[in-house]
């Protein structure tokens, strides 16, 4: 008899540059749903390609700007497919869940590398990826500093 496990979403964080494409833009984005594309990493294609699935949650992250920090919440609506204009890239599709009241600015996080957000690939030194997994406890916690509800 074959058992199949439930995989559970995973969490996920997600930067890009508010100049490019913001919070803001995908707000204003139909259905505040818009194709995360762009991607020029192969380790990053690879995630999209093979560890993103419909449901998973992301963390919008602004970066290369004046306060670069964790401005939201999204869902991944659509897994991976390749970019229509060049097939060996990757995109996702998501749809923006919550804009944070509160963002989690990168300096706040940087004050708990030491502690809860201590593995936060985000706050590793060296770090250019532009997603990076998140565990369930960071998700939770960067919640707390936010003052808002996990999804």
């Amino acid at each position: 008899m074959k058992t199949t496990e439930k995989r559970l979403p995973k969490h996920w964080l997600m930067k890009s540059e508010p100049a490019a494409f913001g919070i803001d833009d995908l707000a204003r984005a139909p259905r505040r749903t818009a194709a995360w594309d762009g991607v020029r990493n192969y380790q990053v294609r690879n995630m999209l390609r093979d560890d993103f699935r419909r449901g998973d949650r992301a963390f919008f992250h602004h970066s290369s700007c004046a306060e670069p920090g964790i401005y939201g919440t999204m869902r991944i609506v659509r897994a991976g497919s390749p970019e229509p204009a060049d097939s060996r890239w990757y995109q996702v599709e998501v749809q923006l869940l919550r804009r944070f009241a509160r963002p989690v600015l990168l300096e706040t996080m940087r004050k708990h590398a030491d502690g809860p957000l201590r593995d936060l690939f985000v706050l590793r030194r060296g770090n250019r990826l532009s997603i990076t997994p998140v565990t369930d406890d960071e998700w939770n916690f960067i919640h707390q500093l936010a003052g808002e509800r996990t999804e």
